[in-house]
């Protein structure tokens, strides 16, 4: 599939790092690195414009090695960068960690995930079918 993109960023575009990544990294467009105080939100530019078809959304999810190693991830995971969306793409990271983190120009602070969506229309129904499952739910089905 082909989007077009617009990269205002000095940066190469978003990429997949091996041949079965199903995210692309997206990086850190700033002018000066950035410090990431414990339990700070930021909004980080990539410099990144996207067109995406309809029925196509990008979401914008954490990568494992920030969050396992430092402790960062973004906060509202994952974020949609919706088709008719036009504006830079931004990235809401979150520092959960005990200690600062540097956000550098150019750091990997995101991946991306093109996904089909699909829109569905409601149909008000005075009943729903019954299941075994019923209305039980958060743990419900147990932990084992």
């Amino acid at each position: 599939m082909q989007i077009k993109i617009i990269n205002k960023s000095q940066h190469e575009l978003p990429s997949y790092e091996t041949i079965a990544s199903a995210g692309m990294d997206v990086r850190a467009n700033l002018t000066q690195s950035i410090t990431l105080k414990p339990l700070e939100r930021i909004l980080i530019k990539t410099g990144l414009f996207l067109e995406l078809p309809i029925g196509y959304e990008a979401q914008v999810r954490p990568r494992s090695g920030l969050a396992f190693k430092n402790g960062i991830t973004v906060l509202n995971s994952p974020g949609t960068v919706d088709a008719d969306y036009r504006g830079e793409i931004g990235v809401i990271l979150v520092n959960l960690s005990n200690e600062a983190f540097v956000i550098k120009n150019g750091e990997r602070i995101a991946q991306l995930i093109i996904a089909k969506h699909e829109r569905a229309q409601w149909i008000e129904v005075p009943e729903l079918s019954q299941t075994s499952r019923g209305e039980g739910g958060f743990g419900s089905t147990g932990v084992k």
